[in-house]
């Protein structure tokens, strides 16, 4: 195996940077991020003429984007991305001919699998809501599971299956949506980290970025993990925590399984190289960071309801976010300089575990190596789902984060939904759901679905 071979998803993130030769003067919108929210609204904006640029301070895709597990599934979903979910799935469908470049998208279903009544229970929730909204969905015997995870000596009860859910390649969708977007029009500016805001009357005028300004009248953030940093350097609040997800890939191998299958054991999907990429079933972690403090009142339902996979730990995270300013001069280095790429090392212990329940789940596999490992920072809600919407406060400023684990699958469509909302062209995609002010309004946050 060639060293090419053993980084292919690092490769989003590890090549070089390399600054803009110039930016703009103005553009009528200015999207922070470069993940896929970011890319996929640049490039609805381009397809509808609007002048957009998007700002990236490390690599497109370098981050959450560029790490996730490569689902594209609206089984589990909470009702509120329900909508977005099915229309981003029309898009995914049509994706690899409107951007001429191959992402790896197919439909092989989606299993979640239950391992006692209880769970059976638990899962046949979702057949009502399925049935609602027109998703075919169903309930999996034993034996007919056994057929679809082939030559697993696993004693299940049953599953829920949706044979339209898929899945993509994250290290090939993310740029080939970030191309299509430049040749529609879009400018995406590279290594170039936006600082902060300028204002006329309350209202955005400007964005600061470290290689100059750039005059605009609408700003989206879209800046996954970081959000919560930038919107506080503005005086607004946003209730957002991180949680380490812990990933890895196989070697090409014998196929036990098409589609993508959660398990207690196991999070497990088939890779277009003809291995898998997999992560643990019944792990995440949480470092405590002073936002944790700061916002564990409104996060008490999520944590709850994670309470079974949720591992705590404190150290240097905790000082490291202590030691972030709240705000900082626009004419010097930031915390977005500083850290190009938020790239967090792969849990070993985590790690250890995967291997354990990869070769418990499926014996025929326990020679098959693991090529290759990564983490990353999944951003969260109290409710488990996105802000997408306007901030009042400053007239010109929208936010497009906190998709907690869910961004990926549904990246097309957000971008669509969101390129919708800064135009004021109606999608058909309701959004009202997500704003901002839920948090903070007195609606009851209630977690529907799980990071």
């Amino acid at each position: 195996m060639t060293q090419a071979d053993s980084t292919i998803v690092a490769s989003t993130w590890t090549q070089p940077l390399v600054a803009p030769a110039a930016i703009p003067e103005m553009a009528d919108v200015v999207i922070i991020g470069g993940g896929i929210v970011g890319v996929s609204t640049a490039w609805f904006l381009a397809k509808q003429g609007v002048d957009v640029v998007l700002c990236e301070k490390g690599h497109i895709a370098g981050e959450q984007s560029g790490r996730n597990w490569g689902w594209v599934r609206v089984q589990g979903r909470d009702t509120r991305e329900i909508p977005m979910m099915l229309e981003s799935q029309r898009i995914w469908d049509s994706l690899q001919e409107e951007t001429g470049e191959d992402v790896g998208f197919v439909r092989r279903g989606c299993f979640f699998t239950a391992r006692s009544e209880k769970d059976m229970r638990s899962i046949d929730d979702w057949i009502g809501i399925a049935d609602e909204y027109g998703i075919e969905s169903r309930i999996l015997s034993a034996a007919e599971l056994k057929a679809h995870l082939r030559g697993s000596p696993v004693d299940w009860h049953g599953a829920i299956y949706t044979a339209a859910d898929g899945r993509a390649e994250p290290h090939k969708a993310v740029p080939a949506i970030a191309r299509a977007a430049e040749r529609s029009g879009a400018t995406l500016l590279k290594s170039c980290a936006v600082r902060g805001l300028e204002t006329s009357g309350g209202s955005v005028s400007a964005v600061v970025t470290e290689h100059g300004s750039i005059r605009t009248s609408t700003v989206l953030c879209a800046a996954g993990a970081w959000s919560a940093l930038f919107c506080r350097s503005l005086g607004v609040p946003l209730p957002q925590l991180k949680v380490r997800g812990t990933v890895a890939r196989t070697a090409a191998c014998e196929n036990v399984l098409d589609g993508n299958v959660y398990d207690q054991l196991l999070g497990i999907r088939r890779r277009q190289d003809g291995g898998y990429t997999i992560a643990h079933g019944t792990i995440i972690q949480h470092p405590i960071t002073p936002s944790t403090l700061r916002w564990s009142f409104k996060f008490i339902p999520a944590l709850l309801q994670e309470l079974k996979v949720l591992r705590l730990s404190i150290g240097r995270e905790f000082l490291d976010e202590w030691r972030l300013p709240k705000t900082w001069a626009l004419d010097a280095v930031t915390p977005f300089e500083e850290t190009r790429v938020l790239d967090p090392e792969p849990d070993p212990g985590v790690l250890k575990g995967i291997r354990r329940n990869l070769n418990r789940m499926f014996p025929q596999l326990a020679d098959t190596p693991i090529v290759e490992s990564w983490a990353g920072m999944i951003e969260m809600t109290p409710d488990v789902v996105p802000v997408i919407s306007a901030v009042d406060k400053i007239p010109g400023f929208h936010l497009a984060t906190g998709f907690s684990g869910h961004g990926f699958g549904l990246g097309p469509g957000a971008g669509k939904a969101i390129a919708g909302m800064l135009t004021g062209t109606d999608t058909g995609i309701d959004i009202s759901a997500l704003r901002y002010g839920r948090f903070f309004d007195g609606t009851p946050i209630r977690p529907q679905s799980n990071i």
